[in-house]
């Protein structure tokens, strides 16, 4: 065969590099790095080529961050190997990256990789007892524009965790809905079918929108919530900015769309002529055939009043779960105590207030919590000794016997009801 010469990536080589890369892959190799990286240096950062001709006979791709460079690629055709090309490729890459101010040059392979000449002949050193570490970051800067212009996030890692108590809740929404989302491939080899959209239901805040941005915490995925207040002041009117806003929501790779209260929008249509909620159902009731098409998102609806839901809303093949989310059991309002007062408090008896708290909601154990700790700041800026303790257990007590439950026996035993009628898990 003809002598081989090494020369500038050009972009009309990637062809080139595929081939190589499935060479790579046949022989049972394992890159460090993917192919999408691999091609986007090519483009952007440093290659290099072998040929014969104009046969691509072997690549090194390196990629830059100040003085430190790596070796994305290297790669020689089998029937070139053993004949210096892998380490002339090298070398070509360091005198290029050593141009542009790199003053190392590190290379990550599999542990089982045995083919190290070129990099040993090439002067690199062996490291050993080193840990590579690596983390797939979920939403690329691409997605974040989109993902502002709706007004949505990426939510903080360990949101899910944070969660205290309520056992019963997590436990049946990490196995109904998480585990099959995060596990999508597994799910199809059992034929699950990840679920599309769920609906969370009780009484007034017990947590609904927690668990929501908790799930999206847990999958790592873009947290938008949607506003129907908000979209009913654009131009096209509601049912126009609901279309609009799916649309835009269709263009993300993944998303947990959150819709709050939203018997505000699906309640059950009655009269004539048809009202303008009614007009707004009906897109509802279209959008969302549309929206569990797309794989990688979830819809999640929430309302305190499921018997206001129309009752098309409601129907199998729309939602995959109707799931109730009631109030704090012990150790969820435990954990709601202890996340509230302060570590300065003096004497305060946790399971007490736990066991006095029983038929409260987490956002009623905030507000007594934060009443019980202004009380406490407003008796020690007044103090006359200048003594500044507390909050003491005299304060929470007072608190709660002054904080009216968001509960009420009569919309608890409603909710109890409404898990046996509609409830769907």
């Amino acid at each position: 065969m003809a002598g081989w010469r090494i020369r500038d990536y050009h972009p009309d080589d990637v062809d080139g590099i595929l081939r190589l890369w499935e060479q790579v892959l046949a022989a049972g190799g394992e890159p460090v790095y993917g192919l999408s990286d691999v091609l986007a240096s090519c483009a952007k950062d440093h290659a290099v080529v072998a040929v014969v001709g104009d046969e691509i006979i072997g690549a090194a791709v390196g990629r830059a961050a100040h003085a430190q460079g790596w070796v994305v690629f290297l790669a020689t055709a089998s029937h070139m190997r053993g004949q210096g090309v892998g380490s002339s490729l090298l070398a070509a890459l360091e005198s290029r990256m050593a141009a542009h101010g790199v003053s190392k040059l590190s290379a990550l392979m599999p542990a089982a990789e045995t083919r190290v000449g070129a990099f040993l002949h090439q002067g690199f050193e062996l490291k050993r007892d080193l840990h590579y570490f690596e983390r797939h970051i979920p939403v690329q800067r691409e997605e974040l524009t989109k993902l502002a212009a709706l007004g949505g996030r990426v939510m903080p890692r360990g949101l899910w965790d944070s969660v205290g108590g309520m056992a019963a809740e997590k436990d049946l929404l990490e196995r109904r809905v998480v585990m099959p989302l995060a596990n999508a491939e597994l799910a199809d080899r059992f034929g699950v079918v990840p679920p599309r959209s769920i609906i969370l239901f009780g009484p007034p805040g017990t947590g609904k929108t927690t668990f929501a941005k908790a799930i999206a915490s847990r999958l790592e995925w873009s947290f938008i919530e949607v506003f129907p207040s908000r979209l009913a002041a654009q131009a096209g009117g509601l049912a126009g900015a609901l279309r609009e806003t799916f649309t835009t929501i269709a263009e993300l790779e993944h998303a947990v769309v959150f819709i709050d209260e939203v018997e505000e929008i699906a309640s059950h249509r009655q009269g004539e002529p048809p009202s303008p909620t009614q007009g707004v159902t009906n897109e509802l009731l279209k959008i969302i055939p549309a929206f569990r098409e797309q794989p990688g998102r979830l819809l999640v609806c929430a309302t305190n009043f499921i018997r206001a839901l129309d009752a098309a809303f409601l129907r199998h093949g729309r939602f995959d779960y109707v799931i109730p989310i009631g109030l704090p059991d012990a150790e969820a309002r435990t954990a709601i105590w202890e996340r509230y007062v302060p570590s300065a408090s003096v004497g305060v008896d946790i399971p007490a207030l736990v066991t006095m708290t029983e038929s409260f909601s987490p956002a009623d154990i905030e507000f007594a919590a934060r009443k019980a700790s202004q009380a406490a700041l407003e008796k020690a800026v007044l103090s006359e000794t200048g003594e500044a303790r507390g909050p003491f257990m005299v304060d929470y007590i007072a608190a709660i016997s002054t904080t009216r439950a968001t509960v009420s026996p009569e919309v608890a035993a409603a909710f109890l009801e409404d898990i046996e009628t509609v409830g769907r898990t």
